[in-house]
Parts: C-alpha cells; sequence; structure tokens
C-alpha cells in the first residue's frame, strides 16, 4: 500500500535507495510514520537463501489487489464484484487467481480476546463470507496486515499478535497474506531499538506455518534491509522498492532498481516491483511495457486497477497469454540486462523449453532502433532462428541479428526459438580479467578485502584477487563465500572518474557491469567505461569509470 515515509539516502553502500511518495489522505502522524529512519541490517550474502518450503508461488503470484484504485474504500461488495467481474472477463482463465483486500478492512480495535475484527459495515459477512464467495468462483482471497503496532492507514497492527493473527486468517479462508511494515515498535525519526525487520517477517513466516493451511507471504518491506538478500526464506515474493504510482518516471523508477536482482529470484521467491498501474493513467504503450518488463522480471503480476470497468485495451494487456507464459515459465529465473546505453535496454530470459524471451525497451521519448544478437542473449548451434513477437503474434527468422523500430516508452518483446541457449543472458564468466591497453590484469591491491578498496591494473598472477566471476545477473564478483565483494561503482557515481573499488554484493545497479562485444565493460547504471586511467601501463595504475571513447585502456577480455 501507499507509505507516507520518506526513505533515509545513505552516502554508504549499504541500503537501497526506494522513492518515496505522499499521499494526501493521510493524517500528519502518519507522515512521520516509524521507520523513517529505520536501522538497517548488515550486508547480506549475495546470492538467495534458500526458499521458503511451503510449496507455493513456484511462479509469480497473479491477481488483484484493490490499493491502487481504491485506497481505503474496500468492502465486501467491491471484493466480490471485482471477483465475479475476473472470473467473467478472462482474467481468471489468463491465470490470475488472487483477488486481495488491501488496508482499512478492519476496526480500530481488537475485541475482548484479541483478535483483529474485520469492519461489519464494509464487510457484513466478514473476511470468511467473503472468502467463501471468492471461493464459490474458483479463486483464492488475500488480505493484509502489518508487521508494526499499527497498518499503514492506523488500524491494529499484528506485531505481538503474529499468532492469534495468523489463526484467525486461516480460520476465515485466507490464501493470501500481504504483510506491510509501518509502525514498527521502537523505532522512530530518532532511530530506536526495535526488533528488525528480518525478525518481525520471520515471526509471522513462523505463525502462517503453524495453521497448517497454505497462505502465499508477501513481503511489503519497501526495499528495505537489503530484504532479496533474505527475503527468499522467509516469504514468497518480496517488495525491492518504494510504492509504485501511475507515472512513467515511477514505472522507469522501479524498473531500474528491480532489473538488478535477478540472482535472487526463484521458484517460490519473487523480487516484487510492486503493483501493475495498468489502466491507471498512463498510456497504452507505457502499460505495454510495465507488463512486458515485469513479465521479463518475472515479478508478481498483481493488477492494481478498476477491473469491473476496465476497458479493452487494458483488459487485452493484463490478458496477453504470450507474455503471461514468459512471467509464468517454470524455469523461474529472472531475466537480466545484456545490454543498456543512452536509454536503449536490451533483457533476455531464458525459458524452461530452451527459448529466450528478449525485450527491447526504449526509455526515451522518440523512436529508436534498438538491436542485439542471438549471441548477446546466450543461443547458439543453429543457422537460423525464429522471432515471435509476443504483443502482435507475428513470427519472422534470423540468422543472428535482432532489431526493431521501438517507439518511445515502448517495449518490443520477441520469443528467440533455435539452437541452444547458454553463456549470455544468464551464464557467468570466471578469470582474470585482462586490460587490453596495459597487457596486465585487474587487481585487488595486496589481496584486500577492505570495503572501499580501489581497483588497479598488475602483472596477471591467477591469484584470487585477480580471479572475477561476471556473473548472470551482470555482477562482477571477486573470491568466494563469505570474503565474496562485488565491483562496484563508489558511492553510486555516474560522472567520469568514479573510482572503481570492491564494496560488499547488494545486487545495486552500481554493481551491474555489462561486458560488450567491442570489449568494453560498461557500468548499467552511468554507461561509462571501465577505464585505466591515464591510459597508463605501470603497475598500480588505478581504475575508474570514464566516459566511453573507444581507447585501448576501455578494452577488457575475461578468461
Amino acid at each position: 500500500m501507499r507509505h507516507d515515509r520518506q526513505s533515509t539516502d545513505s552516502q554508504t553502500h549499504a541500503v537501497g535507495r526506494p522513492p518515496g511518495y505522499r499521499r494526501s489522505w493521510r493524517s500528519a502522524l502518519a507522515a512521520v510514520v516509524a521507520l523513517a529512519a529505520a536501522p538497517l541490517l548488515a550486508l547480506g550474502p549475495a546470492h538467495p537463501a534458500q526458499a521458503l518450503g511451503n510449496n507455493l508461488a513456484l511462479t509469480p503470484q497473479m491477481g488483484f489487489n484493490d490499493w491502487n484504485a481504491y485506497g481505503c474504500n474496500v468492502s465486501e461488495s467491491l471484493i466480490k464484484s471485482t471477483a465475479l467481474a475476473m472470473h467473467d472477463n478472462g482474467m481468471q482463465a489468463a491465470g490470475y487467481q488472487y483477488v486481495n483486500i488491501d488496508d482499512c478492512w478492519l476496526t480500530h480495535n481488537r475485541d475482548s480476546s484479541g483478535r483483529l475484527v474485520p469492519d461489519p459495515a464494509k464487510f457484513p459477512d466478514g473476511i470468511s463470507g467473503t472468502a467463501a464467495y471468492v471461493h464459490s468462483l474458483g479463486l483464492k482471497l488475500g488480505i493484509y496486515e502489518d508487521a508494526g503496532t499499527m497498518t499503514c492507514a492506523g488500524y491494529p497492527g499484528s506485531l505481538g499478535h503474529e499468532q492469534t493473527d495468523a489463526d484467525s486468517f486461516a480460520a476465515w479462508g485466507v490464501d493470501y497474506l500481504k504483510y506491510d511494515n509501518c509502525y514498527a515498535d521502537g523505532v522512530n525519526q530518532s532511530g530506536g531499538g526495535g526488533p528488525s525487520a528480518q525478525s518481525r517477517y520471520t515471526t509471522m513466516r513462523d505463525a502462517l506455518a503453524k495453521t497448517g493451511r497454505p497462505i502465499v507471504y508477501s513481503l511489503c518491506s519497501w526495499g528495505r534491509d537489503n530484504v532479496w538478500t533474505w527475503g527468499a526464506g522467509v516469504g514468497n515474493s518480496w517488495r525491492t522498492t518504494g510504492d509504485i504510482n501511475a507515472s512513467w518516471g515511477s514505472m522507469l523508477s522501479i524498473f531500474h532498481s528491480n532489473v538488478g536482482l535477478a540472482s535472487y529470484a526463484g521458484p517460490g521467491g519473487w523480487n516484487d516491483p510492486d503493483m501493475l498501474e495498468i489502466g491507471n493513467g498512463m498510456s497504452a504503450t507505457e502499460d505495454r511495457s510495465e507488463f512486458s518488463l515485469w513479465a521479463e522480471m518475472a515479478a508478481p503480476l498483481i493488477s492494481g486497477t478498476n477491473i469491473a470497468n476496465a476497458s479493452s485495451t487494458t483488459l487485452g494487456i493484463l490478458t496477453n497469454s504470450r507474455v503471461i507464459a514468459v512471467d509464468q515459465d517454470p524455469l523461474g529465473k529472472q531475466g537480466v540486462e545484456v545490454a543498456s546505453s543512452g536509454g536503449l535496454d536490451v533483457l533476455a530470459k531464458p525459458l524452461a523449453d530452451g527459448d529466450v524471451s528478449v525485450a527491447l525497451f526504449n526509455e526515451n521519448s522518440g523512436t529508436a532502433t534498438i538491436s542485439t544478437t542471438v549471441g548477446a542473449i546466450g543461443k547458439t548451434g543453429a543457422s537460423s532462428y525464429t522471432l515471435t513477437d509476443l504483443w502482435t503474434g507475428a513470427t519472422s527468422t534470423t540468422t543472428g541479428a535482432i532489431s526493431a523500430s521501438v517507439p518511445g516508452h515502448g517495449t518490443v518483446m520477441l520469443r528467440v526459438t533455435g539452437g541452444t541457449t547458454g553463456g549470455g543472458g544468464g551464464g557467468s564468466t570466471t578469470g582474470e580479467v585482462h586490460a587490453v591497453g596495459a597487457g596486465k590484469c585487474l587487481d585487488v591491491p595486496n589481496s584486500s578485502t577492505t570495503g572501499g578498496t580501489q581497483l588497479d591494473i598488475n602483472g596477471c598472477s591467477g591469484t584470487a584477487n585477480q580471479i572475477f566471476t561476471h556473473t548472470g545477473s551482470n555482477q562482477l564478483t571477486v573470491y568466494s563465500g563469505s570474503s565474496q565483494l562485488c565491483l562496484d561503482a563508489s558511492n553510486r557515481g555516474t560522472t567520469a572518474g568514479t573510482k572503481v573499488i570492491i564494496w560488499p554484493c547488494n545486487g545495486q545497479t552500481n554493481q551491474q557491469w555489462l561486458v560488450n562485444s567491442d570489449g568494453t565493460i560498461t557500468g548499467t547504471q552511468s554507461g561509462l567505461c571501465l577505464d585505466v586511467t591515464g591510459g597508463g601501463t605501470a603497475d598500480g595504475t588505478a581504475v575508474e569509470l570514464w566516459t566511453c571513447n573507444g581507447q585501448s585502456n576501455q578494452k577488457w577480455t575475461i578468461g
């Protein structure tokens, strides 16, 4: 839901930076909601925890949530009419199954036994009666609660009542819990010592498990505390960003925050860039881009629009079976950026049948040609490949080149069939990173493991401080296990001269690197080239970011 909070924008690398949003209906008290300056957890490992073992959400969740379109105006009649519309308009047949209630469904006080009470004016049949109706249509019901003392709208939270509330949800027939992060006890703008987000979310995880009812668990922690590094062991999905709104700028910012986190997602646990704003005010082209990108990133597809009155255009986007198949692919790989320059992005997502889904995304306002190759997306071994446009259904063939004219703010989405898949679009490469111009190797000075150490070049030695792995999620890692660190643009710098350092891996875009066919290595966030300072060739010459210029001190090979 919407949270009246401003994320702290630390100058360190220790936290993601979700954008904050404001809602006019929120009270002044909520504007200083707890967690506005919550203490951060230590950085976690660069790889996901073991997936939550509840055998749910083996593909990303699909459904509806009332908040984006209705805010606090939720009711039994709204949920029932939405469920019926989904049943009748093709959404249920397309795979949407959860009808989710957000905040404001309950009264401001628990009952004498400490249980939550559905608002009798809004839900005269209670949550159990609403669930029974939704279930009668073959759909499932979701509900909302909060890991703090109050929900974001000021209703009772679940902190300290986790088992009681989980038992209520199970008894009512709830199938899905969205668990928010407002009003965390003991944490306020001056800091505090309340329980960490991870511990609060874990407590509810265990409470849900004890009920014995299968309930999908969606963590809504706004991308705080590097949730993607521990979310897979706690929930079925985790919000990686602040709240979305129905604007191009918001959607684009959230895409940038989520796209670099591919290594943390998989069956049973998904990066969640927030609900879909399709039908809420963006253009049809922008709506198609959001749907394409969310599917390419294996994100939950939770509609946040007025379903009962949705236009044919909106429903056509939400029910595109070819795009949905990419999101719901059982291999469970999140697509990764294989190229990004000047606002023109190429994403590749390997699929279970050996195909690769490619998204050609134009962030700019004018039409542009976006090109890649079958090799760059990880395809090899065929003399010809079939390309299926997932929006038009048109097919074509290619011997290697993939290219399309993409309208401003638009996305062309292709399914590439033929040959074998591996290497690009999600593979990894390990070895020395050779500086072509200097004839030396990228090097961590003195085998340091201290975050902030600037990299340099040195004579190639094959030692651990010169062995890097370019991962499927476009990180460049050095060392292994608990000592693993990532190549990092210092302080998220995007200007020429920014130091290139080692730092604990955190999945942010300043730690994403594209290894390009022309020999350059570019920072996904900055678009700048990895550069040996001043074209130097001496041992110890520092490495930095610089404007790409085609010179040999910006050429590298791995292996």
